[in-house]
């Protein structure tokens, strides 16, 4: 694998970095305003750059199949959609610009432990990175929050995929240790600590997704006519409509499944954050079970292979809850362990998954994090 110097001749002037995330709860909720609950991952996507004279970019990335190819250029205020991972760099330049912050010439090297099309945000993880390396390359000032929407907009404009805050917000200003409680409509943000007896399980299915079009597309915008039918602005101004629940119902289908997933599941937030709070950990797997349920039979957003990862998950001994985590169709699975059977649990659950399926898990969580080398980050 090639190294910054290999690639330019010169040591990078900036080292940066950021981590993956995996949601406890509140799916398909941050683009409805709505509530969530997230914590990072210890996979973490790593950026080195250096300034060059000019306005020309050059990026390379570890995580693309062909590891010995030259890096990409472009020129900045050029930006063009390429349907490739540099839009992701030409996304956070573009956006850059637009908020009226002066970029110059600089070199890319990326590389990163967060698996692509996992369902743990390898996008996000990658634009928070660059961001925060360019933050200090070019001495911009930028509060954390501020990056995190920064790091949308380069996704949702350039990239084209309509994800929400959830993600950025969480990997740039959460911490280790800790779930993020985040409400969508304000962007407000409080830590709340994971209990020391809690084990988390992530696996990777082998099943990738992406945000950029598809199915995600679709969901996003059952839900705006549901809202256009329910005459309210978002999905979280539907909760406080009288009788909700029942014009909610009266929708017709798939919109009264989709808008009942979302304000079902923004109350499964607020009380899985009550049960972590309290340490209820028997408590919080029953919120993971409920939302995965939801998420397989209102939102229709998960597929057979990663419902039999959860039911092989959940089944272990130690294991409270599970469910899909992320947009769906494919990704990663999260479940709530007693911390000293999560380990056994999770290598458990993925060798039965790869034995019945065919399909090549990786546990991602509980892990020994080493060196960053594997391919992941979009």
């Amino acid at each position: 694998m090639r190294d910054f110097v290999d690639l330019y001749g010169r040591l990078p002037d900036v080292v940066a970095d950021a981590p993956g995330r995996v949601n406890l709860i509140g799916e398909h909720t941050d683009y409805n305003d709505g509530l969530m609950l997230p914590a990072p991952l210890p996979q973490r996507t790593r950026v080195e750059l250096a300034r060059r004279p000019g306005r020309e970019v050059r990026a390379w990335s570890a995580t693309i199949p062909r590891a010995s190819a030259r890096p990409v250029v472009y020129t900045l205020g050029r930006e063009a959609r390429a349907q490739r991972w540099i839009d992701y760099v030409q996304g956070a330049t573009q956006a850059l610009a637009r908020a009226g912050h002066a970029l110059e010439g600089f070199d890319l090297r990326v590389e990163s432990t967060v698996p692509r099309g996992g369902g743990v945000s390898s996008s996000a993880a990658l634009l928070v990175a660059l961001l925060r390396g360019l933050r200090e390359l070019f001495g911009l000032t930028i509060a954390d929050v501020a990056l995190a929407h920064l790091a949308r907009r380069a996704e949702n404009e350039l990239v084209g995929a309509p994800v929400g805050i959830m993600d950025p917000l969480v990997i740039s200003v959460g911490r280790d240790g800790h779930a993020l409680f985040i409400d969508a409509a304000t962007s407000s943000t409080r830590l709340v600590p994971l209990p020391p007896d809690l084990g988390l399980v992530v696996i990777d299915s082998g099943i990738h997704h992406s945000h950029a079009g598809g199915e995600y597309r679709t969901r996003r915008a059952e839900c705006e006519a549901a809202c256009v039918a329910l005459g309210v602005r978002t999905l979280r101004d539907a909760e406080a409509l009288p009788g909700v629940d029942s014009r909610v119902a009266a929708l017709p289908p798939p919109l009264d499944r989709r808008a009942g997933h979302v304000i079902a599941e923004n109350a499964r937030v607020r009380r899985a954050v009550t049960a972590l709070e309290a340490g209820e950990l028997a408590g919080l797997g029953r919120i993971l079970n409920e939302g995965h349920a939801s998420l397989r039979d209102a939102y229709e957003v998960s597929v057979p292979d990663v419902d039999r990862l959860v039911a092989l998950t959940a089944a272990q001994p130690g294991v409270h809850g599970a469910r899909l985590t992320g947009g769906g169709f494919g990704g990663s699975i999260v479940a709530i362990a007693d911390a000293d059977r999560a380990g056994d649990a999770a290598r458990a659950a993925a060798a039965a998954y790869a034995a019945e399926t065919g399909h090549q898990p990786a546990v991602l969580v509980p892990s020994l994090l080493g060196a960053i080398s594997d391919p992941g980050s979009s």
